[in-house]
């Protein structure tokens, strides 16, 4: 009975968490694709609350009946890895395009959850078969392969991003809800047996920790000055005037640019803000808050395709050097293969390079 009241306080803890960060989301942008995401995602955790307070190791008073319901509710966890890797890429790479592949795996995997979880529910000798159980367990290492695919590009470009509260939202992710969803996936589908004696346990310590890292983000958000969440759950606020030594050289978007654009640093394959930092004899803190809030940019590597992007559309454009590969400008200008100067060309300038090159090439004629 005790453990069941437990159980239920902190199930009630975690729901209202979830439903106030949701709230708080999308009245922040409510046009977010990463709002509505969240939106959904906690919809679904929300169903995994109350389907956890449906089980037979549920004292009679707390337990739910939620039979009617069970279908929605299996579809809507199963969910919640692919969610949270969609909610991961559209924070962290922004103005990227999503892999089509992981999107029809995602899409894969919802329509076989269902069909499963059908068979299951309602019919016997199907539900039990081989063949399905296959299916089901297929199902499940996809959903840890969307949980670490959400971690690993939640960890990319952590040097490169000039936002310090979201510099350390990545870490919180990583190591608090990226881990709790991938371990609540690992236990539940791989370890834990819902008619053992230690499920029980097991469930109540998942909901604990789950209430314990909702509450835990709302008292973060709670904290900041202003919330948001579309880019991320960080505060928003203009960078302070940093204390500098006395002896540390002026510096300014012309004496930057001058260094910077002027000696063609840009340039430099593989170049990292640690790199150039130390190239301009200067603290990598000061560098960050300077590029992020004296020039605009949140991401490193945004401003390095800026740059360089724009160095090679002189080029491309030179009617003096009508016949230079495209390959060679790209290397020329600090990339390192075509691909990622491809894709960046096509983002800032609409069109492929070649492309580029041709219309240049018209309107001079």
């Amino acid at each position: 009975m005790q453990n069941s009241l437990l159980l239920f306080s902190a199930q009630i803890v975690a729901i209202l968490s979830i439903f106030l960060l949701a709230v708080g989301y999308l009245k922040t942008d409510p046009r977010a694709a990463s709002a509505r995401v969240f939106a959904a995602m906690s919809a679904f955790i929300v169903l995994y609350l109350i389907n956890g307070m449906s089980g037979q190791h549920i004292d009679p008073l707390f337990r739910l009946d939620i039979s009617s319901w069970q279908l929605i509710c299996n579809i809507g966890m199963n969910a919640i890895p692919g969610l949270f890797m969609f909610y991961c890429f559209l924070v962290f790479q922004e103005q990227q395009k999503f892999p089509l592949l992981l999107v029809l795996a995602f899409v894969l995997q919802a329509i076989l959850d269902a069909v499963i979880s059908g068979l299951t529910l309602y019919t016997t000798e199907i539900g039990s078969s081989a063949t399905v159980m296959f299916l089901d367990t297929c199902m499940d290492v996809l959903m840890l392969v969307f949980v670490a695919a959400a971690m690993y590009w939640t960890m990319k470009g952590w040097r490169s991003d000039l936002v310090d509260d979201r510099r350390v939202l990545r870490w919180f992710i990583i190591g608090a809800q990226g881990s709790l969803i991938f371990v609540i996936v690992l236990v539940e589908n791989f370890m834990l047996e819902s008619d053992s004696s230690t499920y029980g346990m097991g469930q109540a310590v998942i909901v604990s920790s789950i209430a314990i890292l909702c509450m835990g983000m709302l008292l973060v958000t709670m904290k900041f000055d202003y919330v948001s969440l579309s880019i991320g759950i960080r505060k928003v606020v203009d960078l302070g005037e940093e204390a500098t030594p006395e002896d540390t050289p002026p510096f300014d978007t012309d004496s930057f640019n001058k260094v910077f654009r002027g000696g063609k640093l840009y340039r430099e394959a593989g170049l990292t803000i640690a790199l150039l930092a130390k190239k301009l004899n200067l603290p990598e803190y000061r560098l960050r808050a300077f590029i992020h809030k004296q020039l605009g940019f949140r991401n490193f590597n945004a401003m390095l395709h800026e740059y360089r992007i724009e160095d090679a559309s002189e080029v491309l454009s030179n009617s003096d050097k009508p016949n230079v590969p495209v390959l060679t400008v790209a290397l020329s200008v600090g990339y390192q293969s075509i691909t990622p100067f491809n894709n960046a060309f096509r983002q800032l300038k609409g069109v492929t390079p070649s492309e580029f090159r041709k219309r240049a090439a018209q309107s001079r004629n």
